[in-house]
């Protein structure tokens, strides 16, 4: 008999929709272009550091080879796990081993970072469809917390950003085991995750082992998760960095309130970093930066409470670079805000409106729009980013008379272009030039680093020490100066 029924949408064939996992993984593909574009063409412009690219260069460069992560940009036999605990920086090495470039790790933290995208958008299509997937998808693979970090040089926490992103998705779902199995490696990422860890943990236990239909088994594995995570980020901070680090302690102490060196009492410290949390007015623009995408649906789940350890150490930190929306530091956060927006999707009951959605997902769309040209994603659209400059082009051409496997000291931005061929330090070391006394000199008296690691009258100053122990002027034209030890 002829059906003449209206079609609904649970009537329409499923092979009119695209399935989930293809748009996911299409739309991490296509990031993942998007990204190695920008990474790659700022590499390829001399807008990579050796702060901080260089100096990952260097430690995965030493793990591929057997050895203890020793970067000389940091000085002397530094080695780097006593500056951050990031040992899964490990699994890089067979790729480096194949393809030794700074490039290979700017590829791979795209390809961490894309991948993100993936299960926040296949939970966005299960909640709300394909359409609320396309904008979740879009929006997280744009949102400038993570596009920033990807321009901004490599760093560990691109192992971070999609580990959140599955485990977050798997509370989402309730799906307990699964998200601690995605959170315990965060403990290899860097010191600071096991706060978000014990966060996780601690969201299992309330969520999931509580209540009337609460699950004992839940609860305990909740709290022993939680357990674990500040038991991982104080065995760190307190005994391995210390045992690893050349001044036996926690280089980071003096950037948190009343820590050793910051010049104040613990507890004066901390009290003025509690009072002045919302201060300046900085830190109420990253929180608003950090809602907006979202369409501020985020603070509509308790998902975004595994925000608070990340954000409390920004906060409290007298260090500024914490506290606005530059640098990399935001890209852990951006898969958390967008998971929580999802689940308050998910959480609405379907008998109300759906226009005030509609409304938040408009504005979250709006926000990223408005973001685009403000971060570097939109970089690959410029002409300029695929030119090179006459200067560009001289530096180059310089660099290239140094041989491979040389000691260069070298200044901030140039490093960057000789660690996977030689053994580079910079050239404003405290050290000096009377202890490296390296093979070749270079630096840019143009580098726009001036302030850290190296200001220019630090680079000038031990240039002219330089040529006082004999070194010889290769080439000095338009600020490039390239020294040879005779």
């Amino acid at each position: 008999m002829l059906d003449l029924r209206p079609a609904t949408s649970e009537s329409i064939p499923v092979r009119r929709r695209i399935p989930p996992n293809r748009l996911a993984w299409a739309l991490a593909a296509a990031f993942f272009a998007l990204y190695c574009c920008v990474s790659i063409s700022r590499y390829r412009r001399l807008i990579s550091q050796g702060y901080d690219l260089g100096i990952f260069e260097q430690a995965v460069r030493a793990y591929a080879h057997g050895r203890a992560p020793i970067v000389a940009l940091k000085g002397p036999g530094y080695n780097l796990l006593g500056d951050h605990f990031h040992p899964i920086l490990v699994l890089l090495a067979p790729f480096y081993r194949v393809f030794p470039s700074p490039v290979t790790l700017l590829v791979a933290q795209a390809a961490l970072m894309a991948l993100a995208v993936v299960p926040l958008t296949r939970w966005a299509y299960e909640v709300r469809g394909p359409r609320t997937a396309l904008l979740v998808g879009c929006a997280v693979g744009a949102s400038w917390g993570i596009v920033k970090a990807v321009s901004d040089d490599f760093h560990e926490i691109a192992f971070a950003v999609p580990l959140l992103a599955f485990a977050s998705t798997a509370l989402g779902h309730r799906r307990w085991r699964a998200a601690t199995l995605w959170a315990l490696p965060l403990l290899l990422v860097k010191e600071d995750q096991g706060l978000t860890v014990a966060a996780i943990g601690g969201y299992m236990a309330w969520q999931g082992g509580w209540g009337p239909q609460g699950r004992r088994k839940v609860r305990y594995l909740g709290l022993g998760l939680a357990a674990l995570g500040l038991a991982g980020t104080a065995v760190e901070v307190l005994v391995l960095l210390p045992a690893v680090n050349q001044h036996g302690g926690f280089d980071y102490w003096n950037q948190l309130p009343g820590g050793a060196g910051s010049g104040t009492a613990a507890g004066g410290g901390l009290m003025h970093a509690v009072l002045h949390v919302g201060w300046p007015p900085v830190k109420w623009l990253l929180l608003f930066l950090l809602a907006a995408p979202t369409g501020f649906l985020c603070l509509r789940s308790p998902l975004a409470l595994l925000c608070l350890p990340t954000l409390a150490w920004r906060l409290l930190s007298d260090n500024p670079h914490y506290w606005g929306v530059s640098y990399h530091y935001s890209a852990v956060l951006m898969p958390l805000v967008f998971a929580a927006a999802v689940d308050a999707l998910g959480r609405a009951p379907r008998r109300l409106p759906r226009l005030t959605h509609r409304r938040a997902l408009a504005l979250g769309a709006l926000v990223t729009a408005v973001t685009v040209p403000l971060y570097p994603l939109h970089e690959v659209v410029m002409p300029a980013a695929w030119s090179t400059t006459p200067r560009t082009a001289e530096a180059k051409r310089l660099l290239a008379r140094i041989p491979d496997g040389a000691t260069v000291a070298a200044s901030n931005h140039l490093s960057a272009q000789l660690v996977h061929r030689d053994t580079v330090s910079l050239v404003c070391q405290p050290q000096g030039p009377t202890l490296t006394r390296p093979q070749w000199v270079v630096a840019d008296l143009a580098d726009p680093s001036v302030k850290v690691p190296c200001a220019i009258a630090d680079t000038e100053r031990l240039l002219a020490q330089y040529r006082a122990l004999g070194y010889r002027t290769e080439s000095d034209r338009d600020g490039l100066v390239l020294l040879r030890r005779p």
